[in-house]
C-alpha cells in the first residue's frame, strides 16, 4: 500500500485490498473514504469487502462513489463533511488517488485559497490545475 500524505490528518491511496486495513490502523488511520463505485474494474474488491476489514481493524468506513469524471455537489458535500466530522486521520482511496484528491480539493474543508490547493494536489502528484475555474479564488 502507498500512502500518499497530503496533511497530517489526509491521505490518498491508490486502490488497496482489505488486508491493507490492518496496516492503515497500524499507520494512524482511523477514517477510510472509497471513491470507487462497485464493480469498476475486474478483481477490484467489493465495498462490502472492504468496509467489513476496515471495522474488523476498527477503522469507520463511507462510501462516496464518484465516476467518470462527474463530482456532484451531493458527494463533495458528503465528503467534506466526512472529513470534518472524524475522529483522527483520514485515508481515501479510488483506483489511482485522483478522485479522492480532487473530491479533497473540492471539498475544500481546511477554506484555502485555489493556488494552495491545486499547490499541495501537486506536491502530493497530482496535477489538478484543470480545476481551476471550478475552485474559484
Amino acid at each position: 500500500m502507498r500512502i500518499i500524505e497530503v496533511t497530517e490528518r489526509f491521505a490518498v491511496v491508490p486502490q488497496v485490498q482489505a488486508a491493507d486495513m490492518r496496516d492503515a490502523a497500524d499507520a494512524g488511520y482511523r477514517t477510510v473514504i472509497c471513491n470507487r463505485p462497485d464493480g469498476e474494474e475486474d478483481g477490484q474488491p467489493t465495498v462490502a469487502e472492504m468496509r467489513d476489514a476496515a471495522h474488523s481493524a476498527g477503522i469507520a468506513f463511507h462510501h462516496i462513489p464518484v465516476s467518470g469524471g462527474a463530482f456532484p455537489a451531493e458527494a463533495i458535500a458528503a465528503f467534506a463533511t466526512v472529513r470534518r466530522e472524524a475522529d483522527g486521520k483520514v485515508l481515501a482511496y479510488c483506483r489511482t488517488g485522483t478522485r479522492s484528491i480532487t473530491l479533497d480539493t473540492l471539498a475544500n474543508v481546511e477554506q484555502l485559497s485555489a493556488d494552495a490547493r491545486i499547490e499541495r494536489a501537486r506536491q502530493a502528484g497530482y496535477d489538478l490545475s484543470p480545476l481551476r475555474p471550478r475552485l474559484g479564488a
